[in-house]
């Protein structure tokens, strides 16, 4: 491994090409994003919006609802208070991708985190565009094709020495190019940063730990309104939507401990005889 120079104050964060590591990850990952229940409002009017985290086989294990007058960024640190996250992966959304959450992570929950770092951090956005990803050796890559989309993603890394990120040691980019059935194609960049060493994650590592956070959508959100109809509940008072919300998470989360892969079927199936269950 090559190491180089720090840099000045203010310039790109020094990179070190990696090293192609076997990887020794921690098992566990917990993916975090927010939802708004559409149809439930309020006595305020405002629309209720809940936070949750999801393991990458989509069990719930914790959520929070967020208060109107705020934003997603308060219910972080109460969300996971009560869990045991050591040696877990967090994989928060951007909105999370602040220095004080990294820093709640690693010091007091003792847990990792690989957070994505978009426009709304400019310069930990920045620092992470213009290190030399040119000069970096590309180390994974893979192709997927569904519902009309190819997507291939290409993954680099690089040991990064003074990213202005609490304990940070690796950066990352993946590329994603995206081919639709009509022949649309659409080239995006992700920048993510971990404190997983290149010894404990490589890049087939990384990309496979960011994936599930992309899926949250289809995994929980979309299960949800399809299996219950939650975007049109008319169920709106007080801690009601929450609670609802909390019953439906528990319900996938038991169906596929028990190795259902369909809820809706599942939940078909033991509709018609009531022992089932």
């Amino acid at each position: 491994m090559r190491s180089t120079r720090r840099s000045a104050p203010g310039s790109p964060p020094t990179a070190r090409h990696p090293v192609r590591t076997r990887s020794h990850g921690p098992a566990v990952s917990l993916a975090a994003d927010g939802l708004t229940m559409r149809s439930a409002r309020r006595s305020d009017g405002t629309q209720v919006h809940l936070h949750a985290a999801l393991t990458a086989t989509g069990l719930v294990t914790a959520h929070r609802e967020v208060d109107g007058n705020t934003n997603e960024i308060t219910v972080f640190r109460p969300m996971f208070a009560g869990l045991d996250l050591a040696d877990t992966v967090v994989t928060p959304d951007a909105l999370h991708s602040q220095v004080a959450h990294a820093s709640f992570l690693v010091e007091d929950k003792k847990a990792r985190y690989l957070a994505v770092v978009k426009a709304n951090q400019p310069l930990s956005h920045q620092r992470l565009k213009r290190l030399p990803w040119r000069d970096m050796p590309l180390l994974g890559k893979t192709r997927a094709t569904a519902h009309g989309r190819d997507e291939i993603r290409r993954v680099k890394t690089a040991t990064v020495a003074d990213l202005d990120f609490p304990h940070a040691a690796q950066a990352v980019q993946i590329v994603r190019r995206r081919t639709i059935t009509a022949g649309t194609v659409t080239l995006e960049r992700v920048y993510a940063v971990t404190d997983l060493t290149a010894e404990r994650a490589g890049a087939a590592e990384i990309a496979h730990r960011i994936r599930p956070h992309r899926d949250i959508e289809n995994q929980l959100h979309h299960v949800r309104d399809t299996a219950w109809t939650e975007d049109a509940s008319r169920v709106r008072t007080g801690t009601a939507p929450r609670a609802m919300a909390g019953l439906r998470n528990l319900a996938i989360g038991a169906l596929r401990l028990a190795g259902h892969r369909s809820i809706t079927a599942s939940l078909r199936h033991h509709a018609r005889n009531a022992t089932r269950p």
